[in-house]
């Protein structure tokens, strides 16, 4: 993806209905979709997700979260406790705290990565998420403290531990967010799927061919489920390849404009529970 434009206006209203097809499987992103900006599962989301399942649809969490994160929705995984997380390299159930799935960012192309961003973007600070747990650079500022993390340059970080690596995170101080993910591809998109969901500089990285699309394809085809039968919400970036395989897509009302470019429907912002207002009017639509 290069340089993001405007998206333009969409003809499609706020809560358009999804296609004629009924869904079986609803894959929705978290944060800035399905959280609110405080991070918090709305009652009416909790309500719509659990009338969903109770419908028979499956509802399948997929973020770019890692799994340590994702207490809370866990309760919300009603049948099956799964949910796709670190954009696609990770399968876990949530229910048994047990990864089921890895597709791993190798350590050559993890290594690659890093020595291109940095020749292409001095400044550039790199984070390392395996399934074992997360480590950083000490010039990186975690997202939260982390007293048990290693701490030490990229390459020592990549030192092979026996654990897989879910994600490369690379960080600028003050690098335009899009301006970052375009030049991060340019220099070094043949050793990653490199994409971006924060609102700040700062991109994450997987292995070449993976992403959110991919393994919840992997998740569907195992269901005897098909792209026309899956709905998908989103927000950012690392979730345009889910939007674009998904049957119907929707981008809610405060997402990334190359989002709201990509996407056949919108649906209300994150804030306003926009795919619980979905999922009711597929449930509605149902039962007509």
């Amino acid at each position: 993806m290069g340089a993001v434009t405007s998206a333009p206006e969409h003809p499609q209203s706020p809560d358009a209905r999804p296609s004629a097809r009924p869904p079986r499987l609803i894959a929705t992103d978290l944060d800035g979709t399905l959280l609110r900006d405080d991070k918090t599962v709305s009652d009416r989301t909790i309500a719509a997700l659990a009338d969903a399942e109770a419908a028979g649809i499956e509802v399948f969490f997929v973020t770019g979260r890692p799994a340590r994160w994702m207490n809370v929705v866990a309760e919300h995984t009603a049948r099956h406790g799964m949910a796709i997380c670190a954009n696609g390299a990770a399968v876990y159930d949530l229910h048994r705290g047990r990864l089921l799935a890895a597709y791993p960012l190798d350590t050559k192309d993890a290594l690659a990565v890093v020595e291109a961003l940095r020749a292409a973007v001095p400044g550039t600070t790199f984070a390392v998420e395996r399934t074992n747990g997360f480590s950083y650079e000490p010039a990186y500022p975690p997202y939260a403290p982390m007293p048990d993390a290693v701490i030490a340059p990229a390459e020592e970080l990549l030192a092979d531990n026996g654990a897989p690596v879910l994600k490369l995170l690379a960080k600028h101080p003050d690098a335009d967010p899009d301006a970052f993910l375009a030049t991060a591809l340019d220099a070094a998109g043949e050793h990653g799927e490199i994409t971006r969901s924060s609102a700040s500089a700062l991109l994450e990285i997987s292995g070449p061919g993976v992403s959110k699309a991919t393994t919840l394809a992997r998740c569907c085809a195992e269901r005897g489920v098909s792209a026309e039968e899956v709905v998908a919400f989103g927000d950012m970036p690392n979730d345009l390849a889910m939007l674009s395989w998904a049957g119907t897509s929707y981008a809610v009302a405060n997402a990334h404009p190359a989002v709201l470019a990509a996407t056949t429907h919108r649906t209300a912002a994150n804030q306003d529970d926009g795919v619980a207002r979905i999922i009711e009017r597929i449930l509605l639509t149902r039962g007509n």
